[in-house]
């Protein structure tokens, strides 16, 4: 038994966790996908709680309108152009230094996502879309990694815990993503930080139980919860009528994770923005690209990403090709742009 920080001293009182719980944190594995709002309050608890080995990866940028609910991120963040992986690393670091945290700066697809996920005790969902949701959710059941579902919009947030071979997967609750403007989004309808803090807090809790191994602790039913309305519901998720049909679970096809399903093209939950991948990776200079693209209009750049801002479009664009387009939620409008001024 390792002698253990005085730090940890409240969270070892609890029976639940103990002296060899705390030490079974401090060497596990828990890789984050997601550092908006969700995964900054699971990045934060986590390493509070002394869980040794994290890894956050993201995809994007910091902006002003992100300050409001995630919590790890300043305006000096923004200000210098900080990726959010990134920026969660440095604040991390200052809060813990015993932990060795990792930053991945990202987008997670089924070309990488068996890499980043390789050792990981646990996955938590920081996404916002369903098809990334649903590649976890393969990778999960492939390598028999647990993961903890987690979404919020508004003042509603679900969250479900999956281990593999022991309870049902996303895709017995969900056989498909949903139709494009079938449901709301934090763009139509907003978010509100307390529903995105209980959320959060609850996938935490329950990696703590998976990562102790206090299995028969966890939930075993989708929750929802609607701190508005002061509504809380446990959903029972029967394995036995719903896991017989579930592609994934019962029957290991992987259609999200082999690429058969899901697009290089995606449009962001709550931004007017549009991501655009390559199918083959590129490898960009982007000095060379600003110095083309100031002809144009403003350009800043770092070793993180490009920023281009052209009247009311502004394209960041990210070293392996990878680009947000923001200013048009028009798929095809997005592609037009990014062959007209990157290539």
């Amino acid at each position: 038994m390792s002698d253990l920080p005085s730090r940890y001293s409240r969270q070892i009182l609890f029976p639940g966790l103990g002296k060899k719980g705390q030490d079974r944190l401090i060497q596990s594995r828990v890789v984050i996908v997601g550092c908006g709002a969700l995964g900054t309050v699971q990045a934060e608890a986590l390493c509070r709680a002394g869980v040794g080995n994290l890894l956050i990866v993201d995809r994007d940028f910091i902006e002003e309108s992100n300050l409001q609910r995630q919590v790890l991120f300043t305006e000096q963040d923004m200000r210098e152009n900080i990726p959010k992986a990134v920026a969660a690393k440095r604040r991390l670091e200052q809060i813990n230094s015993l932990m060795r945290v990792e930053a991945q700066v990202t987008d997670v697809n089924y070309r990488n996502v068996e890499s980043l996920v390789a050792g990981a005790d646990c996955i938590l969902d920081g996404t916002d879309n369903f098809e990334s949701r649903f590649l976890l959710n393969d990778v999960s059941q492939k390598h028999k990694i647990p993961w903890v579902y987690g979404g919020v919009v508004g003042s509603k947030g679900l969250t479900m815990t999956i281990i593999p071979g022991q309870t049902p997967c996303l895709r017995c609750v969900f056989e498909s993503p949903p139709s494009p403007g079938t449901t709301p989004t934090c763009d139509t309808v907003g978010v509100l930080s307390p529903a995105i803090n209980v959320v959060a807090s609850l996938q935490v809790a329950e990696t703590f139980k998976i990562l102790t191994g206090k299995i028969k602790q966890i939930n075993r039913k989708l929750l929802c919860v609607d701190i508005w309305k002061n509504t809380w519901q446990s959903l029972v998720i029967e394995a036995s009528e719903k896991g017989a049909d579930c592609p994934v679970c019962h029957s290991a096809i992987f259609d999200f994770l082999d690429g058969r399903k899901g697009s290089t093209v995606t449009s962001l939950c709550g931004r007017n923005s549009v991501q655009i991948n390559q199918i083959e990776r590129q490898h960009l200079n982007l000095p060379q690209l600003a110095r083309r693209l100031q002809l144009l209009g403003s350009v800043s750049c770092n070793q993180f990403f490009l920023r281009f801002k052209l009247k009311k479009i502004e394209i960041a664009v990210f070293p392996d090709g990878r680009a947000i387009i923001r200013g048009t939620r028009d798929q095809q409008v997005a592609r037009s742009l990014y062959s007209r001024y990157i290539g």
